[in-house]
């Protein structure tokens, strides 16, 4: 019987799902989840996924909460079991009794314009200020900004340009002239340390060969905000809502955040609606304008 394993060269159903998956246009990032997700399943199976029942995958759903998993790991396995049931094992009728974790909605963090600054002035050293200040002066995923080339940066048209961002899709973000004069910097000293290349990673890793890892940047904000004596819970994306956010309350009109953040759907924008202070606080209450009438003034609004 053919099985995915953790032993190489890929076994011949690993090799198809790989196929399918390259195929459907999945990311390489996707994939690899995908294929991390099955050999869970297959481990804790200790057979073939392809012998798998339904009640084996109910049962594996079941071990998942039990052992604490959490909603993105739950989810990402579910993912990953329909298209090994869906698409390649063509099997329907398992990947129906799959069940998708709901995630509690929470309120996102986001900074003040000044918190910003401030998180921004204590990042440890030029390169992660410049990393930093592209994921908040033009609002990229922590990925897009870990993944940016050299080249992607247009000063001429004064875009950065995003490849292969969510969903596979293609993108322009915005460059600021502040942004701009900050990348400038990063790049003289990249190249006065010998670790920027045309053509190279704009944030090289630990070797110029790799681009910077997500982990990376992960602590260089949590250590920026310690010194900042931010006491949120921040990370990259913080940085990516703050940009949104910030643009709200600017009125910018939302379609026009939603092109820059790269959304599909506008909803998944109006998101930012819901944190934006000074959209709150542009309302009128009905009880100033019911107060305002009692006595006599011009309600306001």
């Amino acid at each position: 019987m053919a099985t995915i394993s953790t032993d190489t060269p890929a076994k011949p159903l690993r090799q198809r799902m790989q196929h399918d998956m390259m195929m459907r246009g999945l990311l390489p990032r996707t994939q690899e989840q995908y294929i991390r997700h099955v050999r869970r399943f297959a481990a804790y199976l200790g057979r073939p996924p392809d012998m798998a029942t339904a009640e084996d995958l109910r049962n594996f759903q079941i071990h998942q909460h039990e052992s604490g998993a959490s909603a993105g790991t739950i989810n990402g396995a579910v993912s990953a079991l329909r298209f090994l049931y869906t698409v390649t094992l063509r099997r329907r009728d398992l990947a129906r009794g799959l069940v998708a974790m709901r995630r509690p909605h929470k309120m996102r963090e986001v900074l003040s314009v000044e918190e910003a600054a401030r998180l921004l002035e204590a990042a440890p050293g030029i390169k992660y200020k410049a990393a930093l200040g592209v994921a908040y002066g033009a609002g990229l995923r922590v990925s897009e900004v870990a993944h940016l080339k050299v080249d992607d940066i247009d000063s001429t048209r004064m875009l950065i340009r995003v490849e292969q961002g969510k969903g596979g899709r293609d993108r322009n973000a915005m460059l600021s002239p502040q942004l701009l004069e900050l990348l400038r910097m990063w790049w003289r000293e990249g190249k006065r340390r010998g670790v920027m290349f045309p053509h190279g990673w704009l944030f090289p890793g630990r070797s110029y060969t790799d681009p910077i890892s997500t982990r990376q940047l992960h602590r260089a904000v949590q250590e920026a905000a310690e010194v900042a004596g931010i006491r949120k819970r921040v990370g990259p994306h913080t940085l990516r809502h703050s940009f949104a956010t910030h643009l709200l309350e600017q009125d910018v009109d939302i379609r026009v955040i939603q092109v820059l953040l790269g959304h599909a759907k506008i909803d998944t924008t109006a998101i930012y609606t819901k944190v934006s202070t000074r959209t709150i606080q542009a309302v009128a209450s009905p009880l100033d304008r019911l107060t305002a009438l009692i006595e006599g003034k011009t309600p306001p609004g």
